[in-house]
């Protein structure tokens, strides 16, 4: 039986130049309370590290720290928005990779799964993979779903286009092996107790059986 893992899933880090999204700076957490989050991480191989949205602090301040603990992560850019303001660019991308971290698609411009186009979803999930991998030269076989929205027609997509395995933001554990992973997004009010309660605690039984359902919910609707 697969081990079970804890993904956990940062946005920004510290300032940004960059105009944000409604509600991003929910999002956001200052340089002190990443750093609470990776002493935690520290030690426990159960735990994985991702980075949503290609911000320009996964450059700058977030690799730094990575490298400084031996640690790795998974970095899901968005390959439509390289080199924006506030954002990634293309050498950022390889610097990443450089230093022994992941590289996977986020999509191309943010938008989300459920919503789009026919055109718009092979812009999202093929043209955005091909794009990140002729940069890194490695296949991306990796994504991680904007807003984590998904439903039984996106998770369809993904499996058309041979997608290797898919981070969501259902929260929870997940088991090591599985194709939909679950993971658990830093928010501005993170402390170091809720770092120690998402690394270490179990969460209730009626928490359990509510994420639970929800993920049903979300594999069935459509």
């Amino acid at each position: 039986m697969s081990q079970s893992v804890v993904n956990l899933t940062v946005h920004g880090i510290g300032p940004t130049e960059r105009a944000m999204e409604p509600d991003e700076d929910k999002t956001w957490v200052s340089v002190e309370q990443f750093e609470q989050v990776l002493d935690a991480a520290m030690g426990r191989p159960d735990v994985r590290i991702t980075f949503d949205d290609g911000n320009a602090s996964d450059v700058e301040i977030a690799l730094p720290r990575l490298v400084e603990r031996g640690l790795t992560a998974d970095f899901f850019v968005l390959a439509g928005l390289l080199g924006e303001p506030g954002r990634l660019d293309r050498s950022d991308v390889r610097e990443l990779q450089g230093s022994g971290m992941r590289i996977g698609s986020h999509g191309w411009a943010h938008r989300d799964w459920r919503r789009l186009t026919d055109e718009q979803a092979v812009e999202e999930i093929a043209h955005a993979s091909r794009v990140l991998g002729k940069l890194t030269g490695d296949p991306i076989t990796e994504v991680a779903i904007p807003f984590g929205s998904y439903d039984r027609h996106v998770l369809r997509r993904l499996r058309l286009a041979g997608v290797h395995r898919v981070y969501t933001s259902d929260g929870g554990r997940a088991s090591g092996d599985s194709w939909l992973q679950a993971r658990n997004s830093l928010h501005h009010d993170v402390q170091a107790a809720w770092a120690h309660e998402v690394l270490t605690g179990k969460p209730t039984l009626p928490l359990r059986v509510r994420r639970q359902a929800a993920r049903v919910v979300k594999r069935l609707r459509g």
